[in-house]
């Protein structure tokens, strides 16, 4: 039993399975029934005053659905954000259900991880908090500060995703979410950033939704953040995200230099120079056009004004940018059941024989069905055969 449970204690033993019981949505009197013991028995080993037997933990990670290896891991199981979305006061039903995807995607990554001796390269940003004054010229100043300290200059960002990944180690997840949902932000200091968006969202608006979480990485940094329709807009917090994700994505010098460059001998401004302009920046039209107005570009309610009169179409866009846009492969990844670095993680470890089929199903919240299938993929691309290329050390 001791080389089962290593070194935990039976509170932390007790927590453990406490936390592994509530990521699987189970009461404690469903959890007994199914061990076949009384609730206070359970609740005494959730509490540490007795301690699980073998028999038990297996029955347990069965019924948790998650192997024992990963139920007892204590480096990775103890992650769980959802408290820290509980205590902002997040009791939306659509928030918590994104909320509990996130939080099953950063402990299985966390996990395969842990289990395959990869640690995650990590720069975080300068945190900047909020200061007296206003919120929306430290936005404009932080936006600036940040984009110098990335080396972009006043380069548009054409994919916020591998910009979070790539330059800062963030963990950044695209699947399907409520409709009402963009995103979820939260920080752990073992798994740092993790950032959810929403897949069934345009590129453009998953952007929007990118800048906007990497502002509360920036200034609120372990506060966790969820944006969703009808979310509180007049906090602090949240004007200083709105503005700075406005600031990051459209630069105020880029934008005025690109709009004096595209509009050009132009008298009036035309749903073509909009379509051109947002798409150089990788903002959606509306985002575009109120940028203008607020650097003074274009009138007050010239947005408003193309809404009034039919709009700008997605058909508009792509008759004047045709074969410019570009294909959404976050889209794509977004309907795997895992995304593409869990499933090569996974592989890796199943390769290895550090999990089983079985623990994989479960550790990644799939059916034996999709993990073989997962499996039958990495195996198929030959990155397993003898012949293979080996890496570099």
């Amino acid at each position: 039993m001791a080389a089962v449970t290593g070194s935990l204690t039976p509170e932390a033993l007790g927590e453990l399975l406490r936390n592994a019981r509530e990521n699987a949505k189970l009461t404690q009197a469903a959890a007994a029934q199914a061990l076949d013991v009384a609730r206070t028995t359970l609740v005494a080993i959730e509490q540490g005053q007795r301690r699980a037997k073998l028999e038990e933990l297996q029955k347990l990670a069965s019924l948790y659905r998650v192997s024992l290896n990963v139920l007892l891991r204590q480096d990775g199981a103890k992650l769980d954000l959802r408290p820290r979305f509980r205590k902002a006061g997040e009791a939306d039903q659509d928030v918590e259900q994104a909320v509990g995807l996130l939080n099953s995607l950063v402990q299985a990554e966390l996990e395969l991880e842990n289990l395959l001796g990869i640690k995650r390269a990590r720069i975080d940003p300068p945190e900047r908090p909020l200061l007296p004054g206003n919120v929306v010229l430290q936005a404009e100043q932080d936006a600036a500060e940040l984009r110098q300290w990335l080396g972009l200059g006043m380069a548009p960002i054409h994919d916020m995703v591998s910009l979070l990944e790539v330059q800062l180690g963030a963990r950044v997840y695209v699947r399907q979410l409520p409709a009402r949902v963009s995103g979820l932000y939260a920080f752990d200091e073992q798994a740092g950033a993790c950032i959810l968006l929403n897949a069934a969202h345009p590129r453009d608006r998953r952007a929007q939704t990118a800048a906007h979480e990497t502002a509360h990485f920036i200034s609120t940094r372990r506060a966790p953040d969820a944006l969703y329709n009808d979310s509180p807009e007049s906090s602090r917090e949240e004007r200083y995200a709105n503005a700075f994700a406005r600031c990051l994505l459209t630069p105020a010098r880029a934008v005025a230099a690109r709009f004096q460059d595209v509009t050009a001998g132009a008298a009036r401004l035309t749903r073509r120079h909009i379509i051109i302009l947002a798409h150089s920046f990788g903002v959606s039209r509306e985002a575009m056009v109120r940028r203008f107005e607020e650097l003074g570009l274009a009138k007050a309610g010239t947005w408003d004004w193309f809404a009034d009169h039919g709009g700008i179409t997605d058909d508009q866009a792509r008759e004047v940018l045709g074969d410019a846009i570009p294909p959404d492969s976050a889209k794509g990844d977004a309907a795997r059941p895992v995304s593409m670095r869990m499933s090569l993680l996974a592989s890796e470890a199943w390769r290895r024989g550090l999990l089983s089929e079985g623990q994989l199903a479960r550790l990644l919240h799939v059916d034996r069905v999709e993990a073989r299938e997962m499996i039958d993929e990495f195996e198929g691309e030959g990155a397993v055969d003898d012949e293979s290329p080996w890496l570099l050390a």
